[in-house]
């Protein structure tokens, strides 16, 4: 695999538009860049339950390297860099933010969800973290779509943590074309929320019936 094939500038294939007069890199040359938009919609399991709890999202955390417009590629295990002349419409907080609120109202599962922003009274929480949002070769010839997720849901009245966990989602892509390798990403950001959606709506229907049935201590 030669650098130059896997980092050559593309060719327009989605959106062209002329980033504020400067490139993907940073340099003040004014190039034209391809830009891709993930559209996520999922559809809800039917074994999903149906919550009368609220939940509000906060707003989702990652290194700065993550939290970029760039489309990260790791060519190598210790390498982290960007293809040149594409870029991701919205950072990858935003579109896990994005696809996550979405997801959630499109479930018909839960009628009280919003952003922690809009200050309603909620039940639970959901924190998440960003860990890794790239195409990672791992010394193939073509890479993989890989997205790694932490996710927390908290009990707000006593931000007690109701559980804790990790959603890796892989995509083998096939090819070191861009356009296809954003498009396993937009992939596995689906198939990611949809998992993020079925276990909070699961987890936290479980926590809230344990404590419906808890008795109250007698002191």
């Amino acid at each position: 695999m030669s650098r130059p094939t896997l980092f050559r500038p593309l060719l327009p294939i989605a959106l062209i538009a002329a980033l504020g007069g400067c490139s993907l890199l940073g340099s003040n040359e004014r190039s034209a860049v391809t830009i891709y938009s993930p559209v996520v919609r999922i559809q809800a399991d039917p074994s999903w339950p149906t919550v009368d709890w609220q939940l509000v999202l906060v707003k989702p955390s990652a290194a700065r390297v993550v939290d970029s417009p760039r489309i990260n590629v790791r060519p190598t295990p210790s390498e982290l860099e960007v293809y040149k002349g594409v870029s991701w419409a919205q950072p990858a907080t935003d579109m896990l933010d994005d696809a996550l609120v979405r997801g959630f109202e499109d479930s018909g599962r839960i009628n009280g969800v919003a952003r922690v922003t809009t200050g309603i009274r909620a039940d639970y929480k959901l924190a998440m973290d960003v860990r890794r949002f790239e195409a990672d070769y791992r010394g193939q010839a073509t890479p993989t779509a890989l997205i790694e997720v932490n996710a927390k849901l908290i009990h707000v009245i006593d931000q007690r943590v109701v559980a804790d966990r990790t959603f890796r989602q892989e995509n083998p892509v096939g090819s070191s074309d861009v356009a296809q390798v954003t498009a396993a990403l937009e992939q596995g950001l689906q198939t990611l929320t949809t998992n993020v959606v079925g276990w909070t709506l699961v987890t936290g229907e479980q926590d809230h019936a344990r404590a419906a049935v808890t008795p109250t201590r007698v002191r």
